[in-house]
């Protein structure tokens, strides 16, 4: 059973107020330079990463107004297309340093990286799938605003 309303309008709104926070946090002085482990090299990821939390607020803001599932749908397959090449950015770049540790977190990240590529993959495919499902009439969500009532 779909949640009400306006339960997924507060999670929309609670998602965009954390990628407010997040882009504020790691662009503010001092910023991502604090954390021990991140290199200067990951001035060369700021860029798409800070794309992909101003469109997460944007399109959490468009849902908390808008809640159709065709939008929820696209919004996500944005979001997540997005997320892929900030991974893939990471994965490249590789901004972290751990040396001085008994782990090899490098080793750890990269697989965490890996595996993340490949689920978000996973989920364009899902998007897609349930983009083409609401465009085409088959999403509950929308079919109840479409239904007179008795």
């Amino acid at each position: 059973m779909s949640q009400p309303v306006s339960s997924r309008r507060i999670g929309y709104a609670v998602a965009a107020l954390v990628n407010m926070v997040l882009f504020f946090l790691i662009n503010a002085s001092p910023g991502w330079q604090v954390v021990p482990f991140l290199t200067d090299d990951m001035r060369q990821v700021l860029g798409i990463l800070n794309l992909s939390l101003i469109v997460g607020v944007i399109a959490n803001v468009l849902f908390v107004i808008v809640d159709r599932a065709w939008l929820k749908a696209l919004g996500d397959l944005i979001t997540v297309s997005i997320g892929v090449v900030v991974l893939v950015r990471l994965l490249q770049v590789f901004p972290f340093d751990f040396s001085g540790s008994t782990i090899d977190w490098a080793l750890v990240l990269r697989v965490v990286l890996a595996v993340s590529i490949g689920g978000a993959l996973i989920a364009i495919i899902v998007q897609l799938v349930l983009l083409v499902r609401s465009l085409f009439g088959h999403d509950r969500r929308d079919a109840r605003r479409t239904t007179p009532r008795p």
